[in-house]
């Protein structure tokens, strides 16, 4: 990569930051004259006149295994060296200073009709289209997928259902950029590949529009400081669509935890098991054709958010009452993925040409502040059923999910769930009021058993009615960090590694979510 040309060819002005864009490469200036630069596959870092830029992803990967002694290394460095406890060597890690005001509750001017941009309408973006067209208050304005055919496919989807005035961006994958500057557009809903969620949430901010970002937030630490420096900076929602808090059974286990009936919250249990071997076999296109490549390259829990993140609101992390402290994690043997490619593929297949992947099972125990504990899996890799395991303990009881089960301290019968249809009872007595108001508009529009659809509704109420989101940046990056600190932890056969305190201390101040009616 060449270093960039002294004049940009197009300058952003907004708020505190000017944005220059250098044929590909960008450069931020912020109020105080410090200047940092990045480029289109997300790659970044400080400008320094003179220096060279790291070249590629393979640098980057150099760069990082080199910066560890200075952020997540840190606090394995003073741990193993001093004989220091994890919490000693969890606190050895600072946070950066703040140069833009707290968003943990957010609130922006109301939107009467919320115009909406998508980056990304493959798979899971073209299922985010669908569920806007029917969401009143809406008007979909523009559509960016490098892939030509899938956009014009969803702009002809708009069009049939009425929406005629949808434009397109397929020139590469940089023309979410021209999309970002040229259109008039409220909010945009990032649905790329896991390396574009971080720098494309950023481009939306920095261009005056608020970013809801498909799950992960971002993959690396520095990735999700960037978004919440900009989201404190502009002033704009960055919020990772966590749909799996909106299932119906993750919104009663909120209320009842809410309502005290599990007693006070001492343990929880999350996992994203699920069988995507099959994902192997998209080679040029489909999600395979990328998100196989993390299992290559990365070792540790590449996708906990959908488990963790209703244990984390059950336990009001990052929220008045707790936060994450540190993390221990191991990896299972790497089997199962070098198997399925024996028996698929022919022997010099480039699915055959890897000397190891990510270990089958991963395997993440989480400490809180409070000292509660959460175990954190990820296995995408063996046979066995779907789960996410949803446990949430309490000193009176618990909830446990796949299949979902409850047992109430006096009200259960001994050593006995309560399960199938002996469940009705406290459906009855707690489903969520979202959930009930919703119901039947969720379960007719589908999507996940109808999480989406009341994920995007929620979103478009509090835009409608400039309320605070119910996910903020700090949850979605607190979430997302798992995956690279359990790498870190992994690398180093299960040392402790500290959370970053995304929020800087003030998630002491920041408002429990609500059991919103």
């Amino acid at each position: 990569m060449a270093e960039p040309s002294p004049q940009p060819i197009r300058m952003y002005q907004k708020d505190m930051w000017s944005f220059a864009v250098f044929s590909g490469i960008s450069l931020t200036i912020d109020q105080t004259g410090r200047e940092s630069w990045r480029d289109g596959d997300g790659l970044y870092g400080h400008f320094i006149p003179g220096r060279k830029l790291l070249k590629n992803n393979s640098d980057r990967r150099g760069f990082m295994k080199a910066a560890g002694a200075g952020a997540l290394g840190m606090a394995l460095a003073a741990g193993r060296e001093s004989g220091a406890d994890a919490k000693e060597a969890v606190q050895s890690v600072a946070s950066p200073v703040a140069t833009g005001e707290y968003v943990g509750g957010l609130t922006a001017p109301k939107l009467e009709t919320v115009r909406v941009g998508f980056i990304g309408v493959g798979a899971r973006g073209g299922s985010h289209v669908e569920q806007i067209l029917g969401l009143e208050g809406t008007e979909i304005t523009a559509i960016c997928d490098s892939y030509e055919p899938a956009a014009l496919q969803w702009q002809t989807v708009c069009q049939d259902a009425g929406q005629r005035n949808v434009r397109v961006y397929t020139n590469g994958d940089h023309d979410y950029r021209n999309m970002l500057e040229r259109e008039n557009i409220d909010i945009v809903l990032i649905s790329t590949p896991w390396r574009w969620h971080a720098i494309q949430a950023v481009d939306t901010m920095l261009s005056g529009k608020h970013a809801f970002v498909e799950v992960p937030i971002a993959t690396t630490v520095d990735d999700c400081w960037l978004l919440v420096d900009t989201a404190e900076r502009t002033q704009k929602h960055c919020m990772m669509m966590e749909n799996v808090c909106y299932g119906r059974d993750e919104l009663m286990a909120l209320n009842m935890c809410r309502k005290g009936i599990f007693g006070d919250l001492t343990h929880g249990e999350a996992a994203y098991i699920h069988d995507l071997r099959s994902q192997m076999l998209h080679i040029d296109r489909g999600t395979g054709s990328w998100r196989t490549n993390h299992h290559v390259y990365r070792n540790g829990n590449l996708y906990p958010t959908h488990g963790l993140g209703p244990i984390a609101q059950y336990m009001n992390i990052n929220r008045t009452d707790d936060a994450f402290s540190h993390l221990v994690s191991l990896s299972s043997p790497a089997v199962g993925r070098q198997e399925f490619a024996t028996n698929l593929f022919p022997a010099n297949h480039i699915r055959n040409r890897v000397d190891d992947y990510c270990g089958d099972i991963n395997t993440s125990i989480i400490k809180t502040v409070q000292g509660r504990t959460i175990l954190v899996q990820h296995d995408t890799t063996t046979p066995r059923p779907y789960s996410r395991l949803n446990l949430i303990q309490g000193t009176k009881g618990a909830l446990a999910g796949f299949p979902t089960r409850i047992y109430q301290e006096g009200m259960s019968q001994w050593h006995y769930w309560a399960e199938g249809y002996d469940l009705d009872r406290f459906y009855a007595q707690f489903d969520h009021p979202l959930w009930k108001r919703l119901e039947a508009q969720a379960r007719q529009a589908g999507g996940h058993g109808g999480m989406d659809f009341v994920m995007l509704w929620r979103i478009i109420e509090c835009l409608r009615n400039g309320e605070p989101l119910d996910q903020n940046v700090y949850e979605g990056c607190s979430w997302s960090v798992v995956s690279p600190l359990s790498e870190e932890s992994v690398r180093h056969d299960g040392a402790p590694v500290a959370f970053p305190d995304f929020t800087r201390g003030k998630w002491r101040e920041t408002a429990p979510l609500g059991i919103v009616s």
